[in-house]
């Protein structure tokens, strides 16, 4: 492998998949995109590889928007806005139909239909990243290595995950110099290729690319001809790519970022579920979480409402406003209550003798007087009144709500629970 020269970071064009449907995430994708589901009290989802890029000094960025995008829109120009300065923009770019009458009609297709950006710019390298998973990467270390083989067509990133989630990534299979030798796209368990000497572990696809440009463009005219294809970069792109010796796989283990706590290199998590969801914002909570949101190396910007500081109240014997192991957004007001083992967003009430343990509520929420909840998601907008309870009954939580193969009872945007 051998370093080219000339700035590393120069003529690099950035696109984040955001257009997800997210209907795993249901109900709480039933009025916004997978990207623009709220997470950890202060951010979105999209956050997160917005601050990868960002904080990689990387701000040439196309997002491309398409199911229910008005939410994850509004948060863009909230935040995420450059202005005055030449070369340097983040710009949400919607679905337009530029190569007829439909919509996306996979990854691949997504990237086809905004050509007419990439060629343009005409950059050196651009990095195709999706917009909906929790992580942090400092992206000039993969394209260091992409940059670092003569003839790199494409670079994917890779995790090692359990053999029995092979059905959710691409499998990859790599020779002793990282280059792909084989690829499977979301194999069953059966038939997927483990890690040699990890027989219960497979090496996926995070669905994070750098290409070369020009093979970028070339491969997305060749497979926009093919009348079969899916157009995806998991089912047609890859598999014809790799054949030809140049496509390497970078290992995201090997990312390293200043100030993170020592053993969590390699934290990446599919947010594509609800129990997986509420898992990654669990993990949060721990003494030294596995993704740090307080390193102050590596900021972790977000859209923040005009709102006053979270507040606890009331002392006495009988009542006592606390919040154990959790995390409060600001706005919040935690009145003679307990809280443990739980995330509050923004804008958060919790009234007297309330108990809220082990749940994750997104914000402008009011818990009424005596209510129990516990092992639940809750979405903006709710209120609950006073004495209601759930996650203690299993069988009358699935009559009322969504509730998760792991028991995790999710209450939709906007609605009003135990009232008559």
């Amino acid at each position: 492998m051998t370093t080219k020269k000339g700035s590393l970071m120069s003529g690099i064009l950035s696109m984040i998949l955001a257009g997800g449907e997210g209907t795993r995430l249901a109900p709480l994708t039933s009025v916004r995109a997978k990207p623009a589901v709220p997470f950890g009290g202060n951010y979105r989802i999209i956050d997160f590889v917005l601050n990868n890029f960002v904080n990689s000094d990387l701000l040439q960025i196309f997002v491309l928007t398409q199911f229910k995008s008005h939410s994850l829109n509004k948060h863009m120009s909230r935040r995420w806005q450059i202005s005055g300065l030449t070369n340097r923009f983040i710009d949400t770019i919607p679905a337009q139909m530029q190569m007829g009458k439909h919509w996306y009609q996979g990854t691949a297709d997504a990237i086809y239909q905004n050509i007419n950006l990439v060629e343009g710019l005409d950059p050196e390298v651009v990095c195709v990243f999706g917009g909906d998973h929790i992580y942090k990467m400092d992206v000039r270390q993969m394209i260091e290595f992409h940059r670092g083989f003569d003839h790199a067509k494409l670079t994917v990133a890779a995790i090692p995950v359990p053999l029995a989630q092979s059905d959710q990534f691409g499998v990859i299979e790599v020779d002793a110099d990282f280059r792909m030798v084989g690829f499977q796209e979301k194999p069953a368990a059966g038939v997927a290729k483990t890690i040699p000497g990890r027989p219960d572990f497979v090496l996926a696809s995070m669905g994070n690319y750098v290409f070369d440009a020009k093979q970028l463009v070339e491969s997305l005219k060749a497979d926009a001809e093919e009348r079969d294809s899916l157009h995806d970069f998991g089912h047609n792109i890859i598999p014809a790519l790799f054949p030809t010796g140049d496509v390497y796989v970078y290992d995201f283990s090997s990312n390293s970022i200043r100030g993170e706590p020592e053993g969590t290199n390699g934290y990446w998590r599919d947010v594509g579920t609800i129990d997986s969801l509420y898992e990654a914002n669990m993990d949060l909570l721990e003494v030294i979480p596995p993704i740090d949101l307080y390193n102050r190396h590596w900021p972790m910007r977000s859209y923040h409402p005009a709102v006053p500081p979270a507040k606890f109240v009331h002392n006495s014997s009988d009542r006592r406003g606390q919040a154990i192991d959790s995390i409060v957004a600001a706005g919040s007001i935690v009145s003679g209550s307990s809280v443990l083992h739980s995330i509050l967003g923004y804008n958060t009430q919790v009234h007297t003798h309330a108990h809220v343990e082990n749940s994750v509520l997104l914000g402008n929420t009011d818990v009424g007087r005596d209510c129990r909840i516990r092992n639940a998601i809750i979405d903006k907008n709710v209120t609950l009144a006073p004495g209601t309870i759930i996650g203690e009954d299993a069988a009358l939580d699935r009559e009322r709500f969504h509730v998760s193969p792991s028991g995790v009872v999710v209450i939709p945007k906007g609605a009003h629970i135990g009232f008559e």
